[in-house]
Parts: C-alpha cells; structure tokens; sequence
C-alpha cells in the first residue's frame, strides 16, 4: 500500500507549491501587456468584477466619446456606456464563462465587439470598427484582382512563346520545353481562380446570377464527360446515383465550376481503379449534391482549414500526379454561397472524404 500511496503524496505535493509569478514563468508583466493594449489599434476595456473598469486605451477612450483617462478607472462600464446591447454581451460572457461576439451600432458607427471573459471574474472588451475592417477586405480584394489582371496578358504571350519552342524542338530540350509549358499552364491556371474568385467574393448572395432550370443529374454527366479521359488513365470510374430527376434554379455555368472542382478533387484523391460516387437527394425545398471519394480521408486539420485560400493537405494523400491552384474548394464555398447554400466536408463512415453541396431548389430569395 506504502507504494501507491507514494505517487499520490508526490502530486499534491506539486499541487500545493504556490503558483509562480508570470516573471517567474518567463511571461511578460502587465506593464508590458498594457503597454502592448495601449499601442493596439483597436479599442480595450478591461473589466473587473462587478464590470468596474480596470483600464481602457486611446482607441476605446476615443469610442466611447469619454477623455477622463485615468480618473476612469473604478467606475462601472454602465457610467462609460449605458448601450443595453454592450451590457448584455457583458453579462451573457460571465454568465456562460465564454466569448461573446457583438455587431454593435453606437454613435452612428458600427463596430466589431468581441467580450473575451478571463479568470477570476476579468473581462476583455475589443472594439473594432468594421468600416476599417470592410476597407482592408476590399483593398485586399483589389490587390488581388488587379494583380491576377496584371499577370493574365504576360502569361498568355508566354504560352505562345512555349506553343512556337514546342514546334521547333528537338530531342535534347524537348523535356524542358515541356516542364516551361506546364508551369505557365498552372500558372495561368493560377491566375484565373484567383480573378474567378474575386468575381465571386464580390457578388450579393442572390444577384449578379443568371438564374436557369438545371438538370443537376446531366450537368453532373457533362462535367464528368470534360474529366473521363482523366479519370480512365488510373481506371476511376463515375457511380451516379439518384432516385429521381432533380431541377433546381441556378447559374449553369457557375454550377458546372462548382461541380468540375469538387469531382475533379475526388479523381485526385481516388486510388487507380477506384469510384467516385456522386449521391443527389432533395427535399423541402433543397438540393444535395454528395460527391464521396475512396481515399484515405480528411485529417483533422485538413476540416478545420480546406476551405481556405491556398490550403492544401497532405500530399502523401494525393494519388494524381496533378496539382491544383489550392483555390478550388475555395470557389465551390463561394458559389454555394451566392447561391444561398453552403458546402461542408466530413469523412465517410466507410472511408474516404465526402463533401457535401447543399442548394435551395429555388434560387436564393432576397
């Protein structure tokens, strides 16, 4: 018995040392720490218990229209701002014991407000203006645009130039005439989902769709047909099933894209001799398109990040020897989301990656 009590002493012996300082632990001070708040960009408040405040920087000082700097501290965050929907979000964040966003209207502004509850009945208030938010996305999305506009009329001339060193190759660099047209290929490839998807980071869910009946099991065979010759150099075959036929309003040509990328992932991630089943349901009023693969799944990271820009996953999951952009899955979430639907990604209980494409069967209604 002696010896198994040993370990437990052991543990509350640690338990009961007192806890080191942040110094001691190598974390920086709260000097620091408010020195860092204070050179934030954005607005903090920092709330005791009781939601007396503690500090607050230049940036929430000027926000919240009050000047008194330190002479503020110790007054409750409803002397500062009586808004109900900031005191709310106050109080739902300790009650829950967890963050709180808010889209706060206040003094003909709108902000961005996260309420981050911390230990011992602390709160962190950040206050961030989503005009400025707004305007760093459309500046990045014009950098972008303008950029892959840039490149596009340069890249074409350089395919040509490959086009006409093709025809007057000869054996000796017949190869790396052949890479030099590959890679401007992915590059131009490159170029084109990014200004397909600035296009489409720019449209109105709902607007700016040419709105059509389309047949989602025959598109779905027109898409297949553009990736057959693909498909059959590693033997992976097509398994269409649906029940019955099944229209819905949409933009055909954005649709066949949004199909294109997601079937086309599937072939890259399908071993030789394999399927790419494509199930289609609906109900009340909406659509599903499920494109399963047999490969080896989707890592825990790949769910948390697939549909980001330029992610991509392990290539030791790749069966295809050809490479992507990184935008496709990228372009698929904004096509369903113009289209007022959304996509998600799951691994099957059978195996392999599924993706999941959900419509409304009548068009986005605004």
């Amino acid at each position: 018995m002696a010896d198994l009590r040993r370990p437990q002493r052991r543990r509350w012996a640690l338990w009961s040392r007192p806890a080191r300082t942040p110094h001691e632990r190598g974390l920086p001070s709260s000097t620091q720490l408010l020195s860092w708040i204070n050179s934030s960009p954005v607005g903090w408040v920092l709330l005791e218990p009781g939601d007396r405040v503690r500090h607050l920087n230049t940036r929430a000082e000027r926000i919240l229209g009050v000047k008194a700097g330190r002479h503020l501290e110790g007054r409750t965050l409803a002397d500062l701002c009586a808004d109900p929907n900031l005191l709310s979000s106050v109080a739902m964040a300790r009650r829950q014991d967890r963050p709180q966003r808010l889209e706060w209207h206040f003094d003909h502004q709108d902000f961005d407000v996260m309420v981050v509850p911390a230990a011992e009945g602390w709160i962190g208030v950040q206050l961030q203006s989503r005009r400025s938010l707004e305007a760093q996305l459309e500046q990045q999305e014009r950098w972008v645009s303008d950029v892959a506009h840039e490149l596009k009329t340069p890249l074409t001339a350089l395919l040509l130039v490959g086009d006409s060193l093709a025809a007057q190759a000869d054996e000796g660099n017949a190869r790396l005439v052949e890479r030099l047209q590959r890679e401007l290929m992915r590059l131009q490839e490159l170029v084109n989902d990014l200004l397909e998807l600035s296009r489409l980071e720019n449209t109105v869910p709902g607007l700016g769709l040419q709105l059509a009946p389309v047949d989602l099991g025959a598109l779905v065979e027109q898409v297949w047909a553009g990736l057959r010759p693909l498909a059959e150099q590693r033997g992976v075959r097509l398994a269409l099933h649906q029940s019955e036929a099944i229209t819905l309003q949409a933009d055909g040509s954005r649709l066949h894209r949004a199909l294109l990328n997601l079937i086309d992932n599937a072939v890259r991630y399908s071993p030789d001799g394999g399927s790419v089943d494509v199930m289609l349901s609906s109900h009340g009023g909406w659509c599903q398109v499920s494109v399963r693969d047999h490969g080896p799944g989707l890592s825990r990271e790949d769910l948390l990040h697939m549909f980001e820009r330029f992610y991509r996953g392990d290539p030791a999951r790749v069966r295809s020897q050809r490479t992507g952009s990184g935008l496709g899955l990228s372009i698929v979430q904004q096509i369903a989301v113009t289209h007022g639907g959304r996509i998600q990604a799951s691994n099957h209980p059978e195996g392999g990656a599924l993706m999941d494409l959900l419509l409304p069967t009548v068009g986005l209604a605004l």
